[in-house]
């Protein structure tokens, strides 16, 4: 017998609440009790049915023998034995259900419709169950390769989205009809604010490696204040001005930075205690900003199945362009990552402060934690 679903509903009973696709399983093996023919009609397995009792039912209908139109006009037999057939591994089934299967079928002749929305439903179902996947495989810190994972099951999640795409027809409003949330911003950790302090300190130390970096955006810091600090510095090297804590500050001020939380003293001590080089600080913070965007794509492919308004075509276009996003960064990231000959000056080689590859000071830590970082 054909797999069936484990996960879900193996009662016969109408789930709570009832969704349109319960009733759509009962019309169509309604359907198929009525002229078992019609079968032929339905390119359906049975993992595609939400309901774990209709999908046996279906998977039981499969293997059992088709019988003569004109004898099954005036025999039960094959009801008989389809039920037969599905009881063992459904023990509560009781003998009238197929009786309420048949009462349930308005016209046996829209089986390919009521295959259609089975079909339908079950993407949905299974690009939430992908989507979740996705989530918590970036929120895991217990796995020893989690980019990689990551990035793995947001492969996988694409290639179900191509799956889908030739199964349901193109039409006009393809964008789901659910409005796309702003990204959440990143938890600013402590970790995460010593790396993105750090990043600044060394860069304003080593702007020549900066011209190396262009797979760091402003966007990808946790700290809103660190991220246009980082503008401050990657405009004045890509525009070829001088660049020293001085000089950044210069610029900070003229993007509006300093306020009366962030004063221009904070600002000159947060860009000058360098320790270690650039770009290991900017691959931990587009590390993080990876994860947290396959997070929040996660997120939004949820919404996006779990408004029934939208069509399997809008969640397949929403889909695709979440997953572009992230697509985006992980490139950003494969650039990070690629090994490229680097100078002595540019990975900060004898400069003694660019020895240590470790966190800020705990002094300067506390101070960005508890005062500018917040």
């Amino acid at each position: 017998m054909p797999p069936v679903p484990e996960e879900n509903d193996d009662s016969h009973t109408e789930p709570t609440p009832v969704r349109a696709v319960h009733f759509a399983e009962q019309a169509l093996l309604g359907a198929l009790f009525l002229e078992p023919t019609r079968i032929a009609e339905v390119d359906l397995d049975a993992v595609h049915f939400d309901n774990r009792t209709h999908a046996l039912l279906f998977a039981a209908m499969r293997t059992v023998e088709l019988p003569d139109p004109e004898k099954h006009r005036e025999s039960a037999d094959w009801v008989a034995a389809v039920y037969a057939k599905a009881r063992p591994q459904a023990p509560g089934l009781p003998h009238t259900y197929p009786h309420t299967l048949v009462q349930a079928c308005p016209h046996p002749g829209h089986v390919a419709a009521y295959a259609g929305m089975i079909r339908a439903d079950h993407a949905r179902r299974t690009l939430r169950v992908h989507a979740e996947r996705l989530a918590r495989t970036a929120a895991d810190p217990t796995l020893p390769h989690r980019v990689d994972a990551t990035v793995a099951q947001a492969d996988r999640l694409g290639s179900l989205l191509d799956q889908f795409s030739g199964q349901f027809a193109p039409h006009p409003g393809s964008l789901p009809r659910t409005p796309v949330a702003p990204e959440p911003a990143a938890e600013a950790g402590e970790e995460a604010v010593d790396d993105e302090q750090l990043l600044l300190a060394t860069a304003t130390g080593s702007p020549q490696t900066v011209q190396t970096m262009r797979w760091l955006m402003p966007s990808d810091f946790t700290v809103p204040l660190f991220g246009a600090m980082w503008g401050c510095i990657t405009g004045l090297v890509h525009r070829g001005g001088s660049v020293d804590p001085i000089t950044v500050l210069g610029e900070a001020q003229q993007a509006g930075l300093l306020t009366g939380a962030v004063t221009a003293q904070d600002l000159l001590g947060l860009l000058s205690d360098p320790h270690g080089v650039p770009d290991h600080w900017g691959e931990k913070i587009v590390r993080r900003a990876l994860l947290h965007r396959a997070r929040t794509v996660a997120d939004r492919i949820v919404v996006f199945v779990d408004e029934p308004a939208n069509t399997p075509y809008q969640l397949i276009t929403g889909c695709r362009r979440a997953l572009a996003e992230f697509a985006s960064l992980h490139t950003r990231w494969n650039r990070a990552t690629q090994p490229a000959p680097t100078t002595p000056a540019a990975r900060g080689q004898g400069n003694p402060s660019a020895i240590r590859a470790g966190p800020a000071t705990a002094a300067t830590a506390k101070q960005l934690r508890t005062g500018i970082a917040r």
